[in-house]
């Protein structure tokens, strides 16, 4: 999923979430996207080599980081000032639900304790392009990709391309495309774990599964 997850991006300025997102970076040409942290780093650099770990030099997610020759830093009042103000291209997040219109929800289920909604919230409303890592259904085998979100949202109408084990949907004009499909796959199959309704795009890719090779890793 991160390495599909990384074909979606384009050049540009690119915050990660916690969980899938963060193997993102692996499957990133060198100098084609900018990363950004929330904790206040512009530039992020690859993981470093083990042993040559920074404490004091870690991502949003406490995982260490390097720095690269442009990396900088700010403190979180500048970091949510360019997110909230518009200025990253993309972001990658994980998700609880994602409903057929875009809406998010990723933080609460209802009855559970509350995993605490971070900085996401002000990362789906500024990011020009959201998309979403998760898995298609949740450990109990329950769908995520729903008509309606039943868990308290995060956003309304901000995802753009959702990216699961078996599919990559598209959402434009709150209507849901699927666009990509495993060839291991059935479309009777991917629909008795989606409610959500959607179209099938013409083109419909079908890749095999175990042709997702990591185009690059660091």
């Amino acid at each position: 999923m991160a390495w599909r997850c990384a074909r979606e991006l384009q050049p540009g300025i690119v915050n990660l979430g916690i969980g899938i997102p963060i193997y993102v970076p692996d499957y990133l040409p060198a100098g084609r996207i900018t990363l950004h942290s929330e904790n206040g780093i512009l530039g992020v650099g690859p993981s470093p080599a083990p042993g040559q770990e920074d404490p004091d030099l870690v991502n949003a997610s406490k995982l260490p980081v390097t720095e690269l020759p442009y990396t900088s830093f700010f403190d979180s009042s500048w970091s949510f000032a360019m997110m909230r103000g518009g200025h990253l291209d993309a972001t990658v997040v994980g998700a609880l639900q994602v409903a057929e219109n875009g809406d998010l929800a990723s933080w609460a289920i209802p009855g559970q304790d509350v995993l605490g909604v971070g900085g996401v919230m002000d990362l789906v409303i500024g990011a020009k392009h959201v998309i979403v890592a998760m898995t298609h259904v949740s450990a109990k085998g329950e769908p995520k990709i729903v008509q309606q979100c039943t868990y308290p949202l995060t956003a309304s109408r901000r995802v753009g391309t959702i990216v699961t084990e078996y599919a990559v949907f598209k959402i434009a004009v709150g209507r849901l495309q699927l666009v990509e499909l495993i060839e291991e796959m059935s479309l009777d199959e991917l629909k008795s774990i989606t409610p959500a309704r959607y179209d099938i795009a013409e083109a419909l890719a079908r890749p095999r599964q175990a042709d997702a090779v990591p185009f690059l890793k660091n």
